[in-house]
Formats: structure tokens, sequence, C-alpha cells
């Protein structure tokens, strides 16, 4: 009798022959990896240049964002913690943004800065799109479940990650 189990294996090696099947799925999370990275690197330019945003209080402001948020958030008590500082929330998140975009573009400590992009999502779904309804139309979501495949994998390939493993393997370090 046989059974439709594969018993064969297959190492997924760069300098292997392989199909183009195999090709696209060795490389499934790059364009993930390229988009969470372009937009978070873009998000975090932003918000850095926009000298309305970087206010405690006015149009455009992190500061009336976060106030009017408040009431609807998930969790209040996060928006009240960032309303003691607005203005160094709004660094500090400007900031975070940046150092995770750019971290999973070059795939430098890859699931630290895929981490640190589901933290920067799941707290704004929390306090900010929290109240959007439908659920579906806030984008904060989305962008959380879209970092969870990068917080599993990291970045195994076209990395600086993979440079230092193979680097290591080979005894490059001593």
């Amino acid at each position: 009798m046989t059974h439709g189990m594969r018993t064969d294996t297959h190492t997924m090696r760069l300098d292997s022959p392989r199909g183009w099947r195999d090709t696209a799925a060795h490389y499934a999370l790059l364009p993930l990896r390229v988009f969470l990275g372009v937009t978070f690197v873009y998000a975090g330019l932003d918000k850095l240049t926009d000298s309305a945003f970087m206010q405690a209080g006015g149009a455009g402001s992190i500061g009336d964002t976060m106030r009017a948020a408040r009431d609807s958030a998930a969790i209040p008590a996060l928006v009240d913690l960032a309303l003691k500082s607005p203005v160094g929330f709004g660094y500090a998140i400007a900031l975070g943004e940046l150092a995770v975009g750019l971290g999973i573009l070059v795939g430098l400590l890859g699931r630290l800065a895929a981490l640190g992009g589901a933290l920067i999502s799941l707290s704004l779904w929390l306090t900010v799109s929290w109240a959007t309804t439908p659920y579906y139309y806030g984008n904060d979501l989305a962008y959380l479940m879209a970092w969870l495949p990068l917080v599993l994998a990291g970045t195994p390939y076209l990395s600086l990650d993979a440079a230092w493993r193979a680097r290591r393997r080979s005894g490059g370090y001593r």
C-alpha cells in the first residue's frame, strides 16, 4: 500500500540547484521585509521631519492625536503614560520606527527588529486605531500580523544576520 507521505528531505542551500517553486518559497518573506522596512523608515522620517507632528499641541500634533484617541483606546493608561511627555513619546516612536525599518531592511538582528515593529504596531492598534470599525479598516492590526512571520523566521537570507552566520560557520571569527 502506498502512502501519500514524502520521505525524502531537501536542504535549502543558496548554491544548490532548485526549481522556481523552491526558490520562490525560499525567498517568500523578502517582499514583506522590503515593504515593512521601507514603510517604517518612511514613517519614522515623516514624523521626524514634520514640525507640526512633534508638538505637544496644535493641529496635526502628536499631543492632539493622543488626546483624541485616549477615550476610545483599549488601554487608556498607555495613552496617559505617553501624554506625560508627548514630544518625547513622538521622538521615541519615530526613532523606533526608523531603527526597526533599517534593521529589517538590512537584516540586522532581524527577529528583534521584527519584534520591535510588532510591538509598535500593537501599541498603535490598542490606542489610536482601536475604535476603528469595522476592525479591518484599521491598518495597525494588519501591520501587527505582517510582522509575526518575520518575528518567527527572522532574516535568514540576504541579510547581515546571514552573513555573520556564514562567517561564523566558516571559522571567520576567532
